[in-house]
């Protein structure tokens, strides 16, 4: 009897055991005279699962998890190679279910690197369809969609594509920024190492629409699978005509290659990005140019995030107009949000604009892991503004999100119970600021010290009122003054702490409390 097993390769799933999971299958399969197969896939983003097992049955795939190397003898004797016991259908767990993934729709059901599984679901066919088309029409299918940026700001996708199209030169580039940095995101690292031929497909669609032959994966040092896979996925591409001098026998090129960062937030910036690319300090530069005029290597490039370029592929095969009818308002489409922090159910959650943060936060995440009430949220990494539970019925969209006085960003969702403190995590927002900055402008380099600085004294109950104040000053300046995102987005954190959680702000504390 032959068995096949799904065992997750993904980074958070080797982090509990998965490996070791694997070898306790194969000896207990082999005591018991099975066939094991075993397929190391991506993650399907249920963290708390992980290890999560799957089952192959003539009715589908049976989720276990989470699943100990210990646990594996007893699952095997109630049933786990007939697919008896478990979670049941993996498909019919109520977190996937509710879902609605178009980005995701591959990840932990493909194993990451097999060009079949990858066109048995869909793949290549967004390219192929671009090959077709005219670079403007291509460019103009994204723009009705209504794609916006899936890393910051929300910008048009299509309008940036736009800019490269027409600006003059013979050379451009497309970069995918996948220095995910952010606190509890997770997508870019899942997406690399779950379905690498996604990114691949959607960078080759890009350079088909603006004209660019060169694409660089901009990533972390500290993604070493995510890194390893992608190489290879790479390679597999270009042996197949996916990448090279002529894409799926098109006649026009398009190749792409990894370039690994050395740990720098501030390299998450675009130009700070562009210029690390180029073997500089990761510095940020003054705009305009903006890089859609003047970016790598002083040529036009389109830099997006990963989320953004692997939206593109379902928007070509399926239709601008399929993903537009998803969403809310401007905000088209999915996104993938990513829950983590103090909650009970951590992971991916791919599902249309307009889910409210509650919803985000006690339906599909369970609440906090420690079952005190919620007390903080923060939205967009750790510049991001904290969300008290007042605010839960926030529509999870650009517009309404800033109307609230936060940001999407990458889509991260940090939980805090009642025993955070506030006024620690407004120093920590200065902190993180004041280590990160790469100190070419005043505000971040100066303002982020100053402000640790003046944090410590309210914390210490030393003139609070008035050090309250001279935060609230300095934040205006930083935000408006600071050359990058990095010292204009601090003061969110630190202002919404303020402005929510003012309690925390009004009583003094211990100095040490302040470390």
């Amino acid at each position: 009897m032959s068995v096949t097993f799904y065992v997750p390769q993904d980074a958070a799933a080797l982090a509990v055991g998965a490996d070791e999971v694997v070898e306790a299958i194969r000896l207990e399969a082999g005591k018991r005279g099975l066939a094991a197969r075993i397929i190391r896939n991506g993650s399907r983003g249920m963290f708390w699962l992980e290890p999560l097992v799957e089952v192959v049955t003539p009715a589908g795939r049976v989720a276990y998890g989470p699943v100990a190397p210990e646990d594996v003898p007893a699952l095997f004797d109630a049933g786990m190679a007939e697919g008896l016991g478990g979670l049941g259908p993996t498909e019919e767990l109520p977190f996937l279910k509710r879902q609605t993934r178009f980005t995701f729709a591959r990840c932990g059901v493909i194993a990451p690197l097999s060009l079949a599984d990858y066109a048995a679901m869909d793949g290549w066919k967004g390219l192929a369809k671009a090959v077709a088309m005219e670079p403007a029409a291509i460019v103009a299918e994204v723009t009705t969609s209504g794609l916006r940026g899936r890393g910051g700001a929300g910008f048009p996708t299509g309008i940036k594509w736009k800019t490269v199209l027409d600006a003059p030169g013979s050379r451009k580039y497309i970069v995918a920024n996948a220095d995910e940095g952010d606190s509890g995101t997770f997508a870019d690292r899942m997406l690399m190492e779950g379905d690498p031929f996604h990114l691949i497909e959607g960078m080759a669609i890009a350079g088909l629409a603006v004209g660019a032959e060169h694409g660089y994966i901009y990533t972390r040092s500290e993604y070493p699978h995510a890194i390893a896979i992608m190489e290879a996925a790479i390679g597999l591409a270009r042996d197949a005509g996916y990448l090279g001098p002529s894409v799926m026998g098109s006649g026009r090129a398009f190749d792409m290659e990894i370039r690994t960062g050395a740990g720098a937030y501030v390299c998450g910036e675009e130009t700070a990005l562009l210029e690390s690319i180029e073997g500089k300090r990761g510095q940020v530069r003054a705009k305009p140019p903006l890089p859609a005029h003047e970016g790598l290597f002083s040529c036009p490039t389109v830099i997006n995030n990963i989320l953004s370029l692997t939206a593109v592929p379902f928007i070509l095969d399926k239709g601008a107009e399929t993903y537009a009818n998803v969403g809310f308002g401007r905000s088209r489409g999915t996104m993938p949000i990513q829950l983590a922090g103090n909650i009970a159910r951590g992971g991916l959650y791919e599902i249309g604009f307009g889910i409210t943060l509650g919803e985000l936060v006690n339906e599909v995440g369970g609440g906090t892991a420690t079952g005190r009430p919620v007390k903080a949220v923060q939205v967009g990494g750790p510049l991001g503004a904290y969300f008290p539970p007042a605010l839960f019925d926030t529509p999870f969209d650009y517009e309404a999100f800033t109307k609230a006085g936060g940001l999407i960003g990458h889509g991260g969702i940090v939980v805090f119970d009642e025993s955070a403190d506030m006024a620690k995590q407004a120093r920590f927002a200065m902190e993180f600021c004041a280590i990160e900055s790469c100190g070419k402008c005043t505000p971040c380099r100066i303002g982020s010290t100053r402000g640790v600085e003046t944090i410590d004294k309210i914390i210490a109950g030393r003139e609070v009122a008035a050090n309250i104040a001279l935060i609230e000053d300095l934040c205006e300046t930083m935000k408006f003054g600071s050359l990058c995102a990095l010292g204009g987005f601090t003061p969110y954190p630190v202002l919404s702490a303020l402005h929510h959680f003012p309690d925390d702000f009004a009583r003094p504390r211990p100095a040490q409390a302040a470390e």
